[in-house]
Parts: structure tokens; C-alpha cells; sequence
């Protein structure tokens, strides 16, 4: 939660007020919840460096799984999008946080971007 906070106020400081922008910062990892542990973030970047293919590989979409942690790492971003569409957002803030837009929206995407590779 923290995490969407600070992702958040680094767009607000630097200047950017759009409402679709903003919730999508404040949504783009909510997928994850508490279902996801600190073992399975670090696992999973470590993981995507040396050996992708076994990421995928121990990623199980079973939620009961231990394994399921590395499912919501690799599978958060359209998970999240999805959550906020049901939620009541609109389409823009699902692309927001699926990372599919274009166009004037790209310059947009990138600084959500690199607020979030700050926080």
C-alpha cells in the first residue's frame, strides 16, 4: 500500500493531475494484495535475470499453491487492470496499468513508469 502511495505522490510532484494517471498508480499492483510475500518478489527478480523460463515454469495459477505468488509477480499488471474495471474505473486507468496506451498517453505511461522504479 505504501508502495501506490509513494508511486502516486512522485507523479503528483512532478506535475501530473490526470485522474485516470493518478488511480492507476494507486491500483497498478493490486493483484498482488497480501497473496504475494516478500520471498516471492525477491525470487521472482532474481529468477527473471538468470532463468526465466523456470519462472514461468514454478508460476501456478492455483491461488492455494505456494507457488501462486510467482503467478501474481508475473501476472499483476492485467490482474490489477482487471480489479480496477470491476471496481468502477474506467478503461483508460486499466490501460494505465496494463501498459497499453499510445499516442499522448505514452509520455504519460512512462512517468508512471519511472515513479514506479523509484518507489
Amino acid at each position: 500500500r505504501r508502495h501506490a502511495l509513494d508511486v502516486a505522490r512522485r507523479l503528483a510532484e512532478a506535475g501530473h493531475d490526470d485522474p485516470e494517471l493518478l488511480a492507476a498508480a494507486l491500483l497498478h499492483d493490486a493483484a498482488k494484495g497480501d497473496r504475494m510475500r516478500l520471498w516471492h518478489r525477491v525470487g521472482g527478480v532474481l529468477l527473471e535475470a538468470v532463468a526465466p523460463s523456470l519462472l514461468r515454469r514454478m508460476a501456478s495459477p492455483d491461488p492455494a499453491s505456494w507457488r501462486h505468488g510467482f503467478h501474481l509477480y508475473l501476472h499483476h499488471g492485467p490482474m490489477s487492470a482487471e480489479a480496477a474495471l470491476r471496481a468502477g474505473c474506467g478503461a483508460r486507468t486499466a490501460a494505465f496499468i496494463r501498459a497499453e496506451v499510445s499516442g499522448t498517453d505514452a509520455p504519460l505511461l512512462a512517468a508512471l513508469r519511472a515513479a514506479d522504479e523509484a518507489s
